[in-house]
């Protein structure tokens, strides 16, 4: 396997004439393994498996983009080649194993190997990431940072009853926000569900709006429930008011009684 990559895989950026607050992130959007990668040794049933990436998850991100007026970024290879939401010293990063299954092609890689995947992948990613931001910073739209993600319905043999999880990382304020309106749809709705930060699973967050103090909120759907375009298009439509209402309470004032 080479030590370099070319040509790069940045994200890819979409629907920027958005005038929205909120921008959505997917980093696990793709289940492509492009031929500079090579398969990683894994079969085509794995390679389109979950282990690969979010299913359902691009679509709904594209759904929510366009219903609340926002940008979209999002990952064009795999997660197993590079795990955009993990930094280049998580294990996780470039796993070496994914729940049972091994990932040949990710184990016994040397740093010079690792350090070209974060070149090509990571490093594009949050580079375009960031200059969307600091472009809309720059254009006093004040963004949101919304990552979207989907779970299997079962883990380990276990059998997940949530169906919309919603994460934060050190500021709760956007999550107990959507957790609270999200009462008003027929979704299983948990906190921290299926996972927390304290899983490292909200790197995306801490790298670009922590830093920051933006609002921040990343976003699990069962992926049973976004299994095809329409059922993308429906959970969008359910989800969008729920987000709009979320973020609109978060800038509401707040009415201080004196005397």
């Amino acid at each position: 396997m080479s030590a370099a990559f070319a040509p790069v895989w940045p994200a890819r950026l979409e629907n920027t004439v958005a005038k929205g607050r909120m921008v959505f992130v997917c980093e696990h959007a793709s289940c492509a393994f492009p031929a500079e990668f090579g398969t990683l040794g894994l079969t085509p049933a794995l390679q389109s498996a979950h282990i690969s990436w979010d299913p359902g998850a691009l679509g709904l991100a594209r759904a929510l983009a366009l219903r609340l007026d926002g940008p979209l970024i999002h990952a064009e290879v795999s997660r197993l080649i590079y795990d955009c939401n993990r930094p280049p010293d998580a294990p996780g990063a470039m796993a070496a194993q994914s729940e049972i299954h091994d990932i040949p092609g990710n184990q016994g890689l040397s740093p010079a190997q690792k350090y070209a995947r974060v070149t090509a992948v990571y490093e594009p990613f949050h580079a375009t990431l960031r200059s969307e931001l600091l472009r809309r910073f720059t254009l006093g739209l004040q963004p949101v940072l919304v990552t979207i993600h989907s779970f299997t319905p079962v883990w380990h043999g276990q059998t997940r009853a949530v169906e919309f999880g919603v994460i934060h990382d050190a500021d709760p304020s956007l999550a107990h926000a959507v957790v609270q309106t999200a009462r008003t749809v027929p979704l299983i709705t948990r906190l921290n569900e299926p996972y927390s930060a304290s899983d490292d699973v909200t790197h995306t967050l801490r790298l670009h709006a922590t830093p920051y103090g933006l609002p921040s909120v990343m976003l699990e759907i069962r992926n049973d429930l976004i299994a095809t375009p329409d059922a993308q298009t429906r959970m969008a439509a359910l989800l969008a008011p729920v987000l709009a209402r979320a973020l609109a309470s978060l800038s509401t004032p707040r009415i201080t009684k004196t005397g």
